[in-house]
């Protein structure tokens, strides 16, 4: 006899609270093997494929693409120990045993009593304890492509004017929000006058006026009659999200400076041509850069370190872990190079051009986007010539670069052509002051006019 399990979203790591559904990759009444990736999510920290522990008959789904779901919501149910289900799949081993309770050979969704409705599909936690469902066989077969809504049960009164709401899944209060309907007001199908996803779907929405959370409304610009403008809501999630959280906090935390200076960079490019035409792969300016960063570190530790507010000290940090700014169709990423005091200049080609690929494709794992010690942002990409960093919280410092162009320059005494750029040092004033911040923009100043003064580090 097959069971049905219930899978969750699983906890991402490195404090995630939610995850997007970018995309599902299985369908009900879709065969999957123990492990198979059934849905891709995109989290605060990168989009990555959500495995599953069964394997079996999809009899469920819940949420639709582009919603967001906290760890711990029901992500699908799968009937396990189907004879449609592969060889190897997760009937009798460790891990897919029917849920307690189930000794009479009924199948339900494990760990019921987590509390979450099955949004999307009229049915609670509660209702599921006391409904047993007894598949068919074979269970193919009896697996709708839709999931028909559960009866409702007698109207109960609308909730109080006081005290709380009967609503216990986060998804329907949002599709109230986006409605903008008074979850109050409505009279719940659910257990008790659970209100349901199908309730607030019942209801009349409201007068967009009304509706300050729906996704985009008619705004009056500049006195113009209401109409005259429509405004677009982004909302702040995913990648966007986190950046804007990071951002926010650094410059609520971090007293930071900016100091800036333009190097000649005339002799770094010769010499990464030199490097170049000798054979080999190539040597990207970015490496070369970073390589000049790693080692202006190992003679100013102090922008190599991060600030402890609840012990009141500044802590400084060994390794070099090196982040550098991405820009993806979904954001702006930081992915971070490990060690990278101790590579060369090659590795740290390859390593780079490994990693912005990741970003590109949204492959990063929330490992890749973590740990950064000190920040390289490379803006002169975007034709533009200098900014002022906004400190990667929570470290200490970022480099940024401008782009590199023909300039009028004193060279030798003399006018002269050459290629300049102009660097940019953000530090956090707690863990140093400007003669270390200078000393160490200007040790990098004169790497790149000079490569060979780098030579002496090596």
């Amino acid at each position: 006899m097959a069971q049905v399990l219930e899978f969750k979203l699983p906890d991402l790591g490195e404090g995630l609270t939610e995850a997007e559904i970018v995309r599902w990759l299985v369908s009900v009444g879709d065969v999957v093997a123990i492990d198979q990736p059934v849905v891709e999510v995109e989290t605060a920290k990168a989009m990555v494929e959500v495995p599953c522990p069964y394997g079996g008959v999809v009899t469920a789904r819940f949420g639709e693409e582009g919603e967001e779901l906290p760890v711990g919501a029901p992500l699908l149910t799968v009937a396990v120990g189907a004879a449609e289900a592969p060889a190897g799949s997760a009937a009798g081993r460790p891990g897919t045993a029917p849920s307690a309770g189930a000794s009479d050979g009924s199948a339900r969704p494990a760990d019921e009593g987590s509390g979450n409705v099955l949004v999307g599909y009229g049915t609670s936690a509660a209702a599921a304890r006391r409904r047993r469902v007894r598949p068919a066989a074979p269970i193919a077969a009896s697996v709708p492509r839709t999931t028909a809504p559960a009866p409702s049960p007698a109207p109960v009164p609308a909730a109080p004017a006081e005290g709380p709401v009967p609503v216990i899944s986060p998804l329907v209060r949002k599709l109230a929000r986006e409605r903008g309907i008074d979850l109050r007001q409505l009279r719940g199908s659910g257990p008790d006058g659970l209100i349901l996803r199908a309730d607030v779907e019942r209801a009349p929405a409201a007068a967009p006026a009304l509706a300050d959370t729906a996704p985009a409304r008619s705004v009056p610009a500049g006195g113009a009659a209401a109409g005259a403008a429509v405004a677009e809501r982004v909302p702040l999630r995913g990648v966007r999200g986190a950046v804007a959280d990071k951002l926010t906090r650094s410059r609520q935390e971090i007293p930071d400076a900016t100091c800036w200076v333009d190097a000649d960079a005339t002799e770094l490019m010769a010499a990464r041509a030199a490097m170049n035409a000798a054979g080999g792969p190539k040597i990207s300016l970015l490496a070369l850069l970073a390589r000049i960063c790693t080692a202006g570190l190992a003679r100013h530790p102090e922008l190599n370190s991060r600030v402890d507010l609840a012990a009141r000290e500044i802590v400084r940090l060994p390794e070099v872990h090196l982040g550098f700014a991405a820009q993806t169709d979904r954001g702006l990423v930081v992915p971070v190079v490990r060690d990278a005091h101790t590579r060369s200049a090659e590795d740290l080609t390859a390593e780079f051009a490994r990693l912005t690929e990741m970003a590109r494709t949204g492959s990063l794992s929330p490992a890749d986007l973590t740990g950064g010690t000190f920040t390289l942002n490379n803006y002169g990409v975007f034709g533009v010539d200098g900014s002022t960093p906004i400190v990667n919280h929570p470290e200490a410092a970022m480099l940024g670069v401008g782009r590199i162009i023909p300039k009028p320059w004193v060279h030798d005494g003399e006018l002269a052509v050459r290629q300049v750029v102009q660097l940019s040092l953000t530090f956090d004033h707690r863990v140093c002051d400007g003669g270390t911040a200078g000393g160490f923009l200007r040790y990098v100043a004169d790497c790149v006019e000079h490569p060979s003064v780098l030579l002496r580090t090596l």
